[in-house]
């Protein structure tokens, strides 16, 4: 039982956060009915996104709506805030938010607190390219890759439109920086969708169509050993794309993007996905960092130094204690990887933790051998290497979907995700572009200011 009333702050509803509060959710459930312990998230999203599947619904293969999960339905005991922690003063146990409803001319509110998880999360990691910021395009929400499907659709319908060969062949080159997961899952799927939907199109083929990737080391996904990274690499240049490593984008200004070898490709998409770097909420804390700007913490999740303060997940440093000795992957002093497998594992000791650290219990310690990586490299090819073992293509793509199905929370977005791949498997691919759905009001605008393209006398 917990000794008495407890006020938990959850910030962040990404993976952390979402599967902590559910945890803390279920641990507490009696305390939460009787008054004696509140859990509030706040997050800036009402939903938490499943980011392995990110490169899937960009290429259409599963509906945006199937990779979030709505917090407030999985989170019925918690009282779930839109909004942006700005600051944290744990000293006097005090965050000051902004809501929605800031935009309406409410100011910032002060929420009091007992127990703090931090879990916000990390933020893309950009450099000073010149023209990155005007042309450049994320891939870490699902906003963001349906935008970049519906940009590369609308792409193709501008190279099949025009007769202008600069335009076309700018129009039909893909640069994505970044050798990570992130792109080279999200090309890998983009590529199959686009060369998918060259046969709608009289004059464009898969041929025309040029894909980019750049990675500023000397190999790609590192996370699936170098053996692995060599045969992605391999696959992908089989599929006519330019896999150039220890290159580096030097800018992108004009739409043409200047890479660090001299090379030069006119472009209307650049992919941004080089990396993420904590998220800045954590330098507005009175909480210890890292050089690398992560939270200092335990093997208990603790934040060090700091009664009643927890993280874990991208915002965290946690110490490996599955560590062999030096000159081992898990050598003395190495953190957890702030990825996904870390993050979902973490949670549910963190929960664990703060449950008995209002008991009065001894903690637990966080220890997990890290298991292995799957990369889905476009439909059925993929890449893993899982328990020291090494899988190519088919069964490795299956591996992927099988994994990241397993993890998928709520047996709602289970099946809802397994029903479209089954009928992806018996109809055809859908390339259809909603671009308009980033600037839904534009036509009424048009129409409702009597300034119609159509319409040269106006309209009253």
């Amino acid at each position: 039982m917990v000794k008495e009333r407890a006020r938990i702050l959850v910030v962040g509803g990404g993976y952390v956060g979402m599967y902590t509060a559910l945890r803390l959710q279920r641990k507490l459930r009696r305390d939460i009915g009787r008054g004696r312990a509140e859990i509030t998230v706040v997050t800036p999203d009402p939903y938490m996104t499943y980011q392995p599947f990110l490169p899937e619904a960009a290429a259409g293969s599963i509906s945006p709506r199937h990779v979030v999960v709505p917090l407030r339905h999985v989170l019925p005991d918690c009282r779930v805030i839109v909004g942006e922690v700005r600051s944290i003063r744990h000293a006097e146990r005090l965050a000051t938010l902004t809501t929605l409803a800031a935009e309406e001319g409410a100011g910032a509110e002060q929420l009091p607190y007992d127990e703090l998880v931090l879990a916000p999360g990390s933020v893309s990691r950009t450099l000073p390219v010149p023209g990155l910021a005007e042309h450049g395009i994320g891939f870490k929400t699902v906003e963001e890759a349906i935008g970049l499907r519906n940009h590369v659709i609308e792409q193709m319908d501008i190279a099949s439109s025009t007769r202008d060969p600069a335009v076309r062949d700018a129009a039909l080159t893909f640069v994505f920086v970044g050798g990570g997961y992130a792109g080279v899952e999200a090309l890998g799927e983009l590529e199959d969708m686009a060369r998918y939907a060259t046969r709608y199109y009289h004059n464009v083929r898969p041929e025309d169509l040029r894909w980019i990737l750049v990675e500023a080391t000397d190999r790609i996904l590192p996370e699936v050993g170098e053996e692995l990274g060599r045969y992605t690499i391999t696959e992908l240049r089989r599929r006519n794309i330019q896999v150039l490593l220890e290159t580096r984008l030097e800018s992108c200004a004009d739409r043409v993007a200047v890479l660090s070898d001299g090379q030069r490709f006119p472009t209307r998409t650049v992919v941004w996905t080089a990396g993420v770097k904590p998220h800045p909420l954590l330098a507005a804390t009175d909480l210890p960092l890292t050089g690398r700007g992560r939270l200092k913490c335990t093997p208990e999740l603790a934040i060090e130094g700091h009664a009643h303060a927890w993280a874990a997940g991208d915002a965290a440093a946690v110490p490996d204690v599955t560590a062999d000795g030096p000159g081992t992957p898990g050598a003395s002093g190495a953190e957890c990887a702030p990825n996904a497998q870390h993050a979902l594992r973490q949670a549910k000791v963190l929960g664990d933790n703060i449950v008995r650290s209002l008991r009065g219990e001894p903690l637990e310690t966080y220890a997990h051998q890290y298991a292995g990586s799957v990369a889905s490299l476009g439909l059925h090819k993929g890449a893993a290497h899982v328990y020291g073992r090494k899988v190519k293509g088919y069964p490795a793509w299956f591996m992927h979907r099988a994994y990241h199905l397993s993890r998928m929370p709520t047996v709602n977005r289970k099946a809802r995700v397994l029903a479209e791949w089954t009928l992806s498997g018996l109809f055809k691919r859908e390339i259809v572009s909603l671009g308009s759905l980033e600037h839904p009001r534009a036509e009424f605008e048009l129409a409702a200011g009597g300034k119609h393209p159509y319409d040269p006398k106006g309209s009253t």
